[in-house]
């Protein structure tokens, strides 16, 4: 594949699309945003780890706690969760959690 640099230079990056559609960074149509984006990629990584544990929805919310639909709820992305919580399925499902 051959792309010109003429057709390299009119290309946006990434942040200037997001800039376009979400806001610049620091208001709230973009913080809202990248709080979806962080719910988004949690739920993802704690629904891959369960699944590839082959622990159910119902198993973890019984480690934790919690109710299946809560969990369910969690996995779509369309609850918050505390840093309680967090850290609850962090060691329900077996992950290290480091902060920095």
């Amino acid at each position: 594949m051959n792309i010109s640099e003429e057709k390299l230079s009119r290309l946006k990056r990434a942040d200037e699309h997001f800039d376009e559609r979400y806001g610049k960074p620091g208001t709230s149509e973009r913080n809202e945003f990248e709080a979806k984006a962080n719910a988004w990629y949690y739920s993802e990584m704690f629904r891959s780890v369960r699944k590839k544990k082959r622990i159910t929805q119902r198993e973890l919310a019984e480690k934790i706690g919690k109710k299946r639909e809560y969990v369910t709820l969690l996995e779509q992305g369309k609850t918050d969760m505390q840093l309680s919580t967090f850290l609850r399925i962090s060691e329900a499902l077996g992950m290290r959690v480091t902060l920095l």
